[in-house]
């Protein structure tokens, strides 16, 4: 059995490791333990600006996680920075939105993961809420520093989200914007709060995007169900790899 090549947007931070800090391209490693648990191939995809990288990349992946991260670019979406939007990165926008475009091209299965679901939303021309505590008077959220919220969600019937996670779940939030417009999208979840907490794009493709980081808990059905689309779709022979 062949298993399916799952791509992993990645952070490009100042780090310190051993006898070093400098700029390194990084991610979680709870990302790439969830991939291969429930059966795919993790690949790291640092931001890269050459022309044409973003579909040479896709042709050879089975599926694709848009990683969490710093906000977007507001002007992106043309908006104005809020006070508390900070720390984006332009060259991190440039290459996801250019990788969900070359996933679309060729139906390649997508799983945005918090920031991964906002980059969704706005590369479909949707539009974000720059800071939740303005709308719900709460830090549920984001409760500050490295500690997670935990937020119970309720998914809307019927969704594939649900047929992953059920009906209620309690998630592990890590986000201050949330997602207020979703061109091409459909709601999948919220929180008690209202928040919109999961979207995902109607028909036969696996395109979802959900707030909260299915990579930390022991639930991890999102992450099998974007690894079971992508071995289906490498059945199909619907996305080639290198091997192929």
């Amino acid at each position: 059995m062949v298993l399916p090549v799952i791509g992993l947007t990645t952070y490009r931070e100042v780090a310190a490791y051993g006898v070093w800090q400098q700029r390194a391209d990084l991610l979680p490693s709870e990302y790439a333990g969830a991939v291969t648990a429930v059966g795919g191939v993790p690949l790291l995809l640092p931001p890269t600006d050459v022309e044409g990288a973003a579909a040479a990349v896709v042709a050879r992946l089975d599926g694709l996680v848009i990683s969490g991260g710093a906000d977007v670019d507001p002007s992106r979406y043309g908006a104005e920075a809020h006070p508390r939007t900070a720390g984006w990165r332009p060259d991190r926008d440039a290459w996801e939105l250019a990788l969900l475009g070359a996933a679309a091209d060729v139906d390649l299965p997508v799983l945005g993961v918090c920031r991964g679901m906002q980059v969704m939303a706005v590369h479909a021309g949707g539009q974000l809420d720059q800071h939740v505590p303005d709308l719900v008077d709460h830090e549920s959220h984001s409760p500050g520093g490295p500690e997670y919220g935990s937020v119970p969600v309720a998914t809307v019937p019927g969704s594939r989200v649900a047929g992953l996670v059920g009906e209620r779940v309690e998630v592990s939030c890590h986000h201050h914007q949330s997602v207020r417009t979703h061109p091409g999208y459909r709601p999948a979840a919220h929180a008690a709060d209202g928040v919109l907490e999961a979207i995902e794009a109607p028909g036969d493709r696996f395109c979802v995007g959900v707030q909260w980081h299915p990579e930390t808990a022991a639930d991890v059905g999102l992450l099998a169900g974007l690894v079971a689309a992508a071995s289906r779709s490498r059945r199909a022979g619907a996305t080639p790899s290198a091997d192929r």
